[in-house]
């Protein structure tokens, strides 16, 4: 077959039963940028590295470990990990061996030469260009420095995403899953070439997909009805629908199925692009757009098909739990001076854009990505996590695989993972991440450059050594608190970090606890009048409450109120007179009654509420 095969004209009347979708997961956690595995010559390349492949492989299984993949592609074993690790982080089905192995059992186990076949090809896929800005000015006054965000990412920085309506000028999730349709549309007739097998005895070669390789597409494309979710691939395709399970089915020409899933590829973007056009409501298979709430700029929550949005959350803070989110996947975009729990047990994760945030995760079963951010904490307990073009950012990481490090990145912390929550080791049990296994001081840096960027990139830049991130200073440590959000406790219930802390970091949390034990004895035993000591008493909640508006903290004990308010206390009339009076000029008192958090022995914070 030919290398770039157009699409050959269909009819736009077809209708089938079964809608096409595009598999994203591929597209958005599957790629590396490793030279090596990048083939932008279609099949000329992975025709014969794919006989390679399979004569290395077990003849029963069509797997290939550790070692026959770094042979044949020719990498080094570190990067042959890397490889079936990402692999298994984005395949349809959790039911293949190498998705819920052991980190040391799978360079025994390997992976399916027919699945690694098509990961590489799609390694030469290129993200959709983002829309010019519109405001170029303004983008060079936000963000006027030299380095990989210059250029059109700028336009992309943080600081702009948040100055401007980002939409305008950020691919929505729709022109990405259009854009995916169309590369698929481009490539489909090479990658059947890679899965069919070629049959003898016939005047011309002609090439057939045995439902077992026809299953593989599995990896790039998924059936539903109409707003359900997917269904086997097999029971979609009208040429393998009725086949018996006790008999083996019978081969299909690949043409003929090329043919049908083109119809279905077409058909799929045509419904995108008639919706965009008429600007009728999108349905589940579309992209959600969020919808401001009055007048503020929280933003809040979407849905998207199988996926949930956080999006455009500034100066406030929000607690999504497992029941506020739909499907498997969550996207934090756009956020800025804000703490943003997700507390749900999940596969995917992306966290784009943000800026002097808090962005703290669940348990995330397959990746997490934090990519274009600045000055951000990200708190999550995680199979993976990839890291790309991030500035001044601290990762509190529990994680079973090497963080990725890509892009231009600078000032980048790692550091153990510091909390936890009452479900947390419930969560981390139901998407399988492991508590015995943290490596997040091995971080992977990869490169400067991401080719599967659309973008052009400053000549020599590939030359350039890719920053990696450091340890975070174990005197700057400290655990993170989550409110107990949930309510009652169980036997079950997660009452410490899960992840067993490095010495050094537990050395030093026991040197800071022992140093506030002595503090707090020594104004015990301080000999002084009960007068003086009143004054004591409030020159320290003074400097406390100081520091509670000057870091900003004052504001997430205000915004988490509704969730954080557990018991009731009686307040006197002069007490809400003083609270009235020394209020913070954007915090409108609603109630004077419910104590939402005690910090120290004494100190009380009560319910309000932010001004509109």
């Amino acid at each position: 077959m030919n290398e770039e095969v157009e699409p050959s004209p269909t009819s736009s009347s077809v209708k089938e039963q079964f809608f096409l979708r595009v598999r994203r997961e591929p597209f958005e956690y599957g790629l590396l940028p490793i030279p090596k595995l990048i083939f932008s010559d279609g099949t000329v390349t992975l025709g014969p590295l794919k006989d390679k492949l399979l004569q290395r492989a077990s003849p029963s299984s069509f797997r290939i470990d550790t070692d026959g993949i770094s042979e044949v592609l020719n990498i080094s074993i570190e990067y042959a990990h890397l490889v079936i690790d990402t692999l298994a982080s984005v395949l349809p089905s959790d039911s293949d061996p190498i998705v819920e192995t052991k980190p040391h059992e799978s360079d025994s186990i390997g992976t399916d030469v027919y699945d690694l076949i098509i990961f590489l090809y799609i390694q030469s896929y290129k993200k959709l260009l983002p829309r010019t800005h519109k405001d170029s000015a303004s983008v060079t006054d936000v963000w006027p420095s030299t380095s990989a965000f210059d250029g059109y990412l700028s336009a992309l920085s943080p600081l702009q995403l948040v100055r401007s309506n980002s939409r305008r000028f950020i691919p929505s999730q729709a022109d990405e899953e259009a854009h995916q349709l169309s590369y698929l549309q481009k490539h489909l007739a090479n990658i059947l070439s890679l899965l069919a097998d070629s049959v003898e005895g016939e005047d011309e070669e002609s090439l057939v997909l045995t439902l077992e390789r026809f299953e593989h597409l599995g990896f790039l494309i998924q059936f539903g009805e109409k707003g359900s979710d997917r269904i086997p691939l097999s029971q979609a395709a009208p040429f393998f629908a009725n086949s018996d399970p006790d008999m083996p089915a019978i081969p299909v020409p690949a043409g003929q199925v090329h043919d049908w899933i083109l119809q279905n590829i077409e058909a799929a973007l045509e419904q995108k692009i008639s919706a965009k056009e008429s600007g009728s409501p999108v349905t589940a298979d579309q992209d959600v757009a969020m919808a401001d709430s009055g007048t503020s700029s929280y933003k809040g929550l979407s849905e998207g098909r199988s996926q949930s949005f956080v999006e455009g959350i500034s100066k406030t803070s929000v607690v999504k739990q497992a029941s506020d989110l739909r499907g498997s996947s969550v996207k934090v975009l756009n956020c800025q001076d804000a703490v943003v729990y997700i507390l749900a047990p999940l596969k995917y994760a992306t966290v784009y854009g943000c800026s002097d945030a808090t962005i703290v995760l669940g348990a995330i079963g397959k990746a997490v990505r934090v990519e274009h951010c600045e000055r951000v904490q990200v708190i999550t307990a995680a199979k993976r996590i990839c890291i790309a073009n991030c500035r001044e950012c601290v990762f509190f990481v529990g994680v079973n695989q090497r963080p990725l490090i890509l892009g231009d990145n600078h000032k980048l912390q790692v550091a153990p993972y510091n909390t936890f929550y009452s479900q947390l080791e419930e969560h981390m049990t139901q998407v399988g991440v492991d508590a015995t296994i943290n490596r997040w001081n091995e971080p992977l840096v990869l490169g400067m450059v991401d080719p599967h960027d659309s973008l052009s990139h400053p000549a020599g830049v590939s030359d350039v050594q890719a920053e990696s991130a450091t340890s975070l200073n174990p005197d700057q440590f400290t655990n993170f608190l989550i409110p107990n959000w949930y309510g009652g406790e169980s036997p079950n219930s997660t009452k410490q970090n899960p992840f067993a802390l490095p010495d050094i970091y537990m050395a030093s949390q026991q040197k800071n606890h022992q140093s506030l034990g002595e503090i707090k004895q020594a104004l015990r035993d301080i000999q002084l009048e009960d007068n003086r000591k009143r004054e004591l008493s409030c020159a320290l909640h003074v400097y406390f409450k100081d520091w509670l508006y000057a870091s900003g903290n004052i504001r997430q004990l205000y915004c988490l109120q509704e969730r954080e308010c557990r018991s009731v206390v009686q307040t006197s009339e002069h007490e809400r007179k003083v609270l009235e009076r020394e209020r913070h000029p954007y915090i409108k008192v609603q109630v004077t009654k419910g104590r939402i958090h005690e910090l120290g022995d004494e100190y009380r914070v009560y319910r309000c509420r932010c001004r509109s």
